[in-house]
């Protein structure tokens, strides 16, 4: 395409944003609105996807060994644990450090337990993949030595069931409000050509391509969805960072930390604007093509 052309398509695509200012403030509005709530939603759903990602590198599994197994076995477990597929962290905990924790627990009448001590060395196992915990856990209490094997079965698979059910159903909501955005932008701009079909009628029988017709019209829902994206964009930057500030503080040394500031607001804001623009691009390309039938 020569610069010349693509000039006249970007001034063309700017008067038609003059010439249609209420369409425009609709089409802007209806972006801006719905890409302000699908911002809000990625932020919460990306910090609740960090909380989830924390309790999830949380859950571990303890194996307890046989109280009655040598130095040797015990040496022989930790390796074995420590090469099974999935496993990606053991750390080796004594009796005497396993009855250290109970009486700080349960108080110093367990003290009375140092001259005999009837527990068993523990290993706490970390697996790689969370959402593996249980299945490594059985695999693990299949091991020669191993006394008891816990993980919290019930709460565990419970608590990952509702981790991955808040997921999708965040992503499901989320791609319903871009359709959302989509519909409404689509819709106001077929609104737009509808009032100028004669137009673009005559300059199809003078002999103008598709493209021609096309490629101001495709301009303009990018122009549309820059501008629906530049409210979200500064409303939610400027939120997040106050809500940063007051709550961080706070959270410090708690399970759950707000994601920081940067890179997260950066790529959010490129997000957005992405989003933007492809909201416009897919509404005006969609509101358009029947009109190109001439």
């Amino acid at each position: 395409m020569k610069a010349r052309t693509l000039g006249r398509h970007v001034r063309e695509s700017f008067k038609s944003i003059r010439r249609n200012s209420w369409m425009t403030f609709a089409s802007v509005s209806a972006v801006t609105v719905t890409l302000l709530l699908v911002g809000v939603f990625i932020v919460i759903m990306m910090n609740l996807n960090q909380l989830a990602q924390s309790i999830e590198n949380d859950v571990e599994i303890k194996v307890v060994a046989d109280p009655a197994a040598d130095k040797l076995i015990i040496k022989e477990l930790v390796e074995k644990v420590r090469s099974t597929d999935g496993v990606l962290e053991v750390v080796y905990s004594s009796r005497d450090a396993e009855l250290d924790k109970m009486i700080k627990s349960f108080g110093d009448e367990l003290s009375l337990y140092k001259q005999s001590n009837p527990l068993g060395d523990a290993l706490y196992v970390k697996a790689k993949d969370p959402q593996q915990t249980a299945t490594i856990a059985k695999k693990i209490d299949t091991y020669d030595y191993t006394y008891e094997v816990v993980y919290g079965e019930e709460k565990v698979e419970k608590l990952f069931n509702v981790l991955n059910l808040s997921r999708n159903v965040g992503l499901v909501l989320i791609l319903a409000l871009l359709f959302t955005a989509m519909f409404l932008i689509s819709n106001t701009i077929r609104i737009t050509i509808v009032a100028r079909r004669t137009e673009i009628e005559i300059m199809k029988l003078v002999g103008a391509t598709n493209n021609f017709v096309r490629i101001p019209f495709l301009l303009e829902g990018i122009w549309l969805g820059i501008l629906g994206a530049l409210a979200p964009m500064l409303i939610i930057s400027i939120s997040y960072y106050k809500l940063f500030e007051l709550l961080e503080p706070k959270l410090q040394g708690e399970l759950f930390q707000l994601l920081n500031t940067t890179p997260f607001i950066i790529q959010l804001n490129g997000l957005i604007l992405f989003m933007g623009i492809f909201i416009g691009i897919w509404g005006s390309f969609m509101s358009v093509r029947k009109f190109l039938k001439v």
